[in-house]
């Protein structure tokens, strides 16, 4: 997974020139021939792992105090400006970390100052919520040190995407917390349009369930394995996903509806980081599985584009499977809530989540 420079608006790419996030981060295909369509009317349910119960924040409200950071790259200072606008619509009152503009190299600033904005946000009992300006490579630096007793005492809404992948997992963790998996602040009206800020809005200001249904549109939208499961959503962005793996930032996925999506990744990283949670047992212990937005997958002649792929190591795992959700890096982006109780319909094509949020 790359980024541009703001976050996110995807730089297309040839296979030979794209360097992956995967690459940054650390660190074979079985034959296609036509995909084996094995799957089950209603998935087995394991017991879930990970926290027995959901922590909820409360709904935010028009008057919140909500907090933007950046634990991992630097937000672009006009595209900020978008977002702030947004959420200053809604009513909220919106204030900066110390370092949301810090350039160290890559970074937003030095691990101890990330962190340190970070744990502000999440441990001020004034903030309610806490939004990421951006991802960008750097948030798997601090994660381990991130300190989650004012969520245990306390809970917000936390929202992001992307690298913001290691925050939910780890908060998943060590508490329970429902978070939101959601636009970020550094805004792109042309990728996150007036749908995309309504989906925000909806999954972090009210108590509705979330609804995300398939976009024939999308790269992954014809990968389908029919049935219905019923388990928490967990996931994200999938380089982050394979990279946390063994870490405390990895959720337990027994029983799990399993999210992924990516961006700038080539169809050969996409099987590797899937063959990795094959090999792990992690794809054996899912309910279902729900894909979002594989956004400029591009593979070399005569090679397996995206979808190819996602059958090939998907299709025999015995669950639902449902892709073709503009949950990710693409256009048109949705949010959702991670840790809530949801259930897919890969038939109806609807992936249903409940809310992430609290009345108050």
């Amino acid at each position: 997974m790359t980024t541009s420079g703001t976050d996110r608006t995807p730089t297309p790419r040839s296979a030979s020139q794209a360097l992956s996030r995967r690459h940054v981060l650390g660190a074979g295909a079985a034959a296609a021939g036509g995909a084996l369509l094995v799957g089950t009317a209603e998935a087995a349910q394991a017991a879930p792992g990970g926290p027995k119960r959901v922590l909820r924040a409360p709904a935010l409200v028009p008057g919140d105090r909500v907090r933007v950071v950046s634990p991992g790259g630097t937000p672009s200072p006009a595209n900020m400006a978008r977002g702030i606008e947004i959420l200053r619509s809604w009513g909220l009152e919106v204030e900066l970390g110390a370092h949301v503009f810090a350039r160290y190299g890559y970074l937003a600033g030095t691990d101890a100052q990330r962190l340190a904005d970070l744990n502000a946000a999440l441990n001020d009992p004034g903030v309610r919520g806490v939004f990421a300006a951006r991802g960008g490579y750097g948030t798997q630096r601090i994660v381990d040190q991130i300190d989650v007793a004012g969520i245990r005492r306390d809970p917000r809404v936390v929202v992001g995407f992307s690298d913001i992948t290691s925050i939910h997992g780890r908060l998943w963790r060590e508490t329970g917390l429902a978070t939101f998996y959601g636009p970020m602040v550094n805004w792109s009206d042309s990728r996150t349009g007036p749908e995309s800020a309504e989906s925000l809005r909806r999954a972090v200001m009210t108590t509705a369930p979330v609804t995300i249904s398939r976009d024939p549109a999308e790269t992954a939208a014809a990968v389908l394995v029919p049935g219905r499961a019923t388990g928490p959503l967990l996931g994200g962005c999938l380089t982050l996903i394979s990279t946390s793996l063994g870490a405390d930032d990895a959720p337990k996925f027994d029983g799990a509806i399993l999210f992924f999506e990516d961006v700038d990744e080539a169809p050969y990283s996409i099987d590797r980081m899937l063959t990795e949670l094959r090999r792990v047992g992690v794809l054996t212990r899912v309910a279902g599985v729900v894909i979002g937005q594989i956004t400029n997958s591009v593979g070399g002649p005569d090679e397996w584009d995206a979808a190819a792929v996602l059958r090939d190591r998907l299709y025999d795992l015995g669950v639902p499977v449902l892709g073709g959700l503009r949950l990710g890096h693409g256009n048109g982006q949705l949010t959702v809530p991670l840790g809530s109780r949801a259930t897919i319909d890969a038939v109806a094509g609807t992936l249903t989540v409940e809310p992430g949020v609290r009345p108050r």
